[in-house]
């Protein structure tokens, strides 16, 4: 038993040092130095092992330098078709064009390993990317089929429960209604008493507001309010609270609406109390105002750093440079020298293939990967990207926030489905529970920057 655990111990130790090895920027030198010397004079990359291909491929794909990655992988495809690593060079293929939204192609990649390599992890992993790809390709029916797919093919795989939930969204997306609602049953059936089943109604209720039911979006609260079981689901009290109150705003059920916006904790803690205080300021402005105080003690833990550089960044692209400090926090806790496993560098978490959108823009067109650690140049880039953005969501600081975090295709998709164009809605439809998490904590970080400093970042 002792050597089982020394072995397991072992093989946990070298996946983590494997990761580590692939991740740092250190192995991405080492790796482009032996790149350059892998290469025969007309500048055409050499045929190495099968494994050195592979790790190759693995260090820019973490680094996400993806056309690099690839050449490594189409050498292993051309040159050893039959190596154990063929499947994971498939999916890795698909996953870089994904990736950079180049859907179409990753789903031709995806689609072979689900033809030759059904049985492995890959082949399950490559067919719900086929779907989500296709949902970003606005073929929703499709979509939904591949999903359905994977229920049948893997009725336990690692993504069954998030297939049905995603066979209820994209089913509501084309405009299918009564099929997503028996999908919803279906779930409902399948995970009585787990998350999933609190996730399906809560698919069911945002479902029901984007179609403006006002009604029924009000009975589906209830079954969730009835159930009482959101812990570890995609939902909360104080977002069900919300958007019941929002359904019964519109059903002209005002004093209804006040007493449940008004349950909702007055807390900073909680997003939705930010937005119910607005709400009832609303409704009843001269009788009810609710006003979390922030103690001054918090300024230790919500600091002002790099103001000149925020400043002059940040301002001058129209962005309040205490929402550039909330991203900050929550990405970096202000370590310029941070570096994410995606490969995301700096205060900001910059991606290197997402700077190089806008290093010109933001004046530097010479940018390595590496400036991305000095503050000036990681503040001057991430407010040209954060401006883009407020251009694209129209303002909404939540969809930035989940652009930022989810992918900018998935928030537009995310504010698209929600009518009407409420933040409250909106964070309600964001449908990764890590985006979801983030747009929280950043709002929450934005609201106690507001209460406690000006826009000049000067202390009230």
């Amino acid at each position: 038993m002792k050597k089982f655990i020394a072995v397991t111990a072992l093989l946990i130790f070298a996946t983590i040092n494997l990761f580590a090895q692939t991740q740092s920027d250190a192995a991405l030198a080492q790796v482009a130095s032996k790149d350059r010397l892998s290469r025969d004079a007309s500048g055409r990359l050499q045929t190495l092992t099968a494994s050195e291909h592979a790790f190759r491929a693995d260090v820019y794909s973490t680094n996400r330098q993806f056309p690099q990655a690839r050449e490594h992988w189409q050498k292993i495809f051309d040159n050893y078709p039959i190596d154990a690593s063929v499947p994971k060079a498939l999916m890795g293929t698909g996953r870089s064009y994904m990736w950079e939204r180049s859907y179409a192609q990753a789903i031709v990649f995806f689609d072979r390993v689900v033809r030759d390599y059904a049985n492995t992890k890959e082949g399950r992993e490559s067919l719900a990317f086929k779907g989500a790809c296709l949902v970003r390709l606005g073929k929703n029916s499709e979509a939904a089929n591949a999903y359905q797919l994977y229920t049948t093919m893997y009725p336990t795989g690692e993504r069954v429960e998030t297939s049905y939930l995603n066979i209820i969204d994209a089913l509501r997306e084309a405009k299918k209604f009564d099929e997503a609602n028996l999908w919803v049953d279906k779930a409902r059936a399948k995970f009585s008493g787990l998350p999933t089943e609190t996730n399906a109604l809560q698919a069911r209720l945002r479902m029901e507001i984007s179609r403006q039911n006002w009604q029924k979006a009000v009975e589906s609260a209830d079954t969730l309010l009835s159930l009482n079981n959101f812990r570890s689901s995609m939902t909360s009290l104080d977002e069900v609270n919300y958007l019941k109150a929002f359904a019964l705003e519109k059903l002209n059920r005002k004093a209804e609406a006040i007493t449940i916006y008004s349950a909702i904790p007055n807390s900073f803690n909680s997003y939705y109390s930010g937005l119910a205080s607005e709400r009832l300021s609303k409704l009843s402005p001269n009788k009810i105002t609710r006003t979390a105080s922030v103690s001054l003690n918090l300024t230790s833990d919500y600091p002002i750093l790099y103001r000149a550089e925020l400043l002059r960044y940040a301002k001058a692209k129209n962005i309040d440079p205490r929402f550039v400090l909330a991203i900050m926090k929550q990405e970096s806790s202000f370590r310029a020298n941070a570096k994410s496993p995606a490969a995301a560098r700096g205060l900001l978490q910059l991606v290197y293939d997402t700077a190089l959108k806008y290093n010109k823009q933001a004046g530097f067109p010479n940018m390595q990967a590496d400036d991305l650690y000095q503050p000036s140049v990681n503040i001057a880039i991430g407010s040209v990207y954060i401006s883009d953005l407020k251009n694209q969501f129209g303002g909404m600081y939540e969809a930035i926030a989940a652009s930022y975090n989810g992918g900018e295709d998935n928030a537009a998709r995310w504010l698209n489905r929600s009518n009407p164009k409420d933040a409250g809605i909106f964070s309600a439809e964001v449908g990764f529970a890590e985006t979801k998490n983030y747009v929280f904590k950043v709002m929450n970080n934005y609201r106690v920057y507001r209460e406690l400093y000006t826009e000049d970042l000067v202390k009230k």
